[in-house]
């Protein structure tokens, strides 16, 4: 059985598309790739590369016209010419959590998106996650989006590199990790200090809102120190993968 939503761990297969996400997945977690379907008559350098990762792995490959490629991906964005059905994103409970702090020898480092409903930015804060070296990446059950296709398109290969840890208490987590000795910074637009004056150099849980509303009053509570980015111009506010990018990648600048 497919399908083409993946909230939570469940035991269906999903279709993976576009070139660089389908490549991603061949590279990186290649035993989860049961097939690939491959437009008819397309042949060109892109293709090619991504079909000599399948040969190498031993994934079967079948050409099938545009209108079954375009059914198959429906709603879900374009799909280049090429999708790969593969075992369902796998996401991760608070237990997992746990093993991954007791076992790091270097400090930890979290992303939590509160309540980040859309694809596009999960994907895309998964993929900043993955640059910067974060360890996990934690979200609530309720109000979240899954690893769906689309996530893992816009991830381009970072939904099987960086974990996706949901939980279902988001506030009770971040109190268990600031007993672990995180510590955690959540960003505000009213807050008085920029990401760029506190010291993010330790243990730490970036915590970033969702769009349009922000933290939550009770995830706010659990935060050790708010912070915000210097906004210049006439927009109040970033969409929250872009806030995501620059808040991880300041925290890297002062780790390294």
């Amino acid at each position: 059985m497919t399908s083409k939503t993946g909230v939570g761990p469940v035991d269906r297969d999903q279709w993976i598309f576009g070139l660089h996400s389908v490549q991603a997945v061949l590279k990186t977690t290649a035993d989860k790739v049961r097939m690939l379907k491959v437009l008819k008559g397309r042949e060109d350098q892109r293709l090619q590369k991504v079909l000599n990762l399948a040969e190498l792995k031993g994934i079967p490959v079948t050409r099938v016209s545009r209108a079954e490629l375009d059914t198959l991906t429906e709603g879900e964005g374009r799909h280049q010419g090429v999708a790969a059905l593969c075992e369902s994103g796998k996401v991760q409970d608070e237990h997992f959590l746990v093993g991954l702090l007791e076992q790091l020898s270097v400090p930890p480092f979290l992303l939590v998106l509160d309540g980040v409903t859309d694809p596009h930015n999960l994907g895309a804060c998964l993929r900043s996650a993955d640059a910067a070296g974060v360890q996990a990446v934690i979200v609530p059950k309720d109000n979240s989006v899954g690893l769906t296709p689309t996530v893992q398109k816009v991830a381009s290969g970072a939904a099987e590199t960086v974990p996706l840890v949901v939980v279902t208490n988001l506030a009770r987590t971040l109190k268990q990790l600031q007993e672990r000795g995180l510590w955690v910074v959540g960003t505000a637009g009213e807050a008085e200090q920029l990401v760029y004056e506190v010291d993010l150099k330790g243990p730490l849980v970036m915590v970033m809102g969702a769009e349009e509303k922000g933290l939550r009053r009770l995830t706010r509570e659990y935060c050790d120190s708010l912070v915000k980015l210097p906004m210049a111009g006439a927009v109040s506010s970033l969409n929250v993968s872009v806030a995501a990018g620059i808040c991880l990648f300041e925290a890297v600048r002062q780790r390294h």
